[in-house]
């Protein structure tokens, strides 16, 4: 079996999403006091590489305690559209389909844009365009992932959602004017409203932002911000991929490690009652 990390390295330089608190460590206890080592850490759930859960963006019940082993670890595709993308530019089917790489239906799918090489840490680090520039999907590219029953995903960019459909477009009015004079309409009219019924009340939802957080999350597909590490040497490849958070109940998201599994077969099965998820 071979194993490759999709993780970012964590420390403390490790930036928090737009708005978000980064991380503190500190020692609680050291040699020369108490002949041990102990330290704290201080972070917001979405620094770093994380996965995030239901929970985070809906009402529907889905934090780090309800994934099962065999929900978070499948069969998937490491696609690469880097040479396809920049700058705010939108991700489609069309691109995923045209890598030279098979994407079935249920997988884990892993998508490079190579806006990683922007990250924290990183010889080109640019973190206003890592977070605030970098490309996503529209609601095109979220019912295509329906329609495929893709299982959860993963992105080398700060957000599942095109930066310009987060509130980053208020944090950043400079920014959202650039994108604007770039598409030739404001993000709002780019993106446009979508429309969804909220699953526990049975509220007509009508927004304009977040889809791939509010509305994808309720229909039970989320997903892993910030992927990076290794990702480079396993791309247009099938693998198993796995992501390992804390096994938390009641925490809405959290950073983890993203492992893609290679010559282990297409099989995997969750086996004992620790594997299974808290709330079914």
């Amino acid at each position: 079996m071979k194993m490759v990390d999709l993780s970012h390295m964590m420390n403390v330089h490790t930036p928090g999403w737009v708005g978000y608190a980064g991380n503190k460590m500190y020692y609680a206890q050291n040699l020369q006091t108490g002949s041990i080592v102990a330290q704290r850490i201080d972070t917001a759930m979405h620094a770093g590489t994380h996965i995030d859960g239901a929970m985070h963006a809906t009402d529907e019940q889905g934090d780090m305690g309800s994934y099962a082993l065999d929900y978070l670890v499948g069969a998937g595709a490491v696609v690469d559209i880097s040479g396809a993308v920049g700058d705010w530019d939108t991700i489609t089917p069309a691109m995923l389909e045209a890598a030279p790489v098979d994407i079935e239906d249920g997988d884990i799918l892993i998508i490079h844009t190579g806006y990683h090489r922007y990250y924290e840490g990183q010889a080109q680090q640019d973190l206003v365009r890592y977070f605030c520039m970098h490309p996503g999907g529209k609601m095109e590219l979220l019912e295509w992932m329906f329609d495929k029953k893709i299982k959860w995903f993963g992105i080398d960019v700060g957000s599942g959602d095109h930066p310009m459909n987060t509130s980053i477009r208020h944090m950043r009015p400079d920014l959202a004017r650039q994108f604007a004079e770039k598409v030739g309409m404001p993000a709002e009219e780019f993106f446009g409203e979508y429309e969804y019924t909220h699953k526990l009340s049975g509220r007509a939802v009508k927004s304009d932002i977040f889809p791939f957080h509010s509305y994808a999350f309720q229909e039970g597909l989320i997903h892993a911000e910030n992927v990076g590490g290794d990702i480079e040497s396993v791309l247009n490849q099938r693998c198993i991929v796995g992501a390992f958070p804390w096994r938390y109940d009641g925490l809405e998201s959290c950073p983890c490690r993203i492992i893609c599994f290679f010559d282990v077969g297409d099989g995997v099965e969750a086996v004992g009652n620790v594997a299974k998820a808290i709330t079914g």
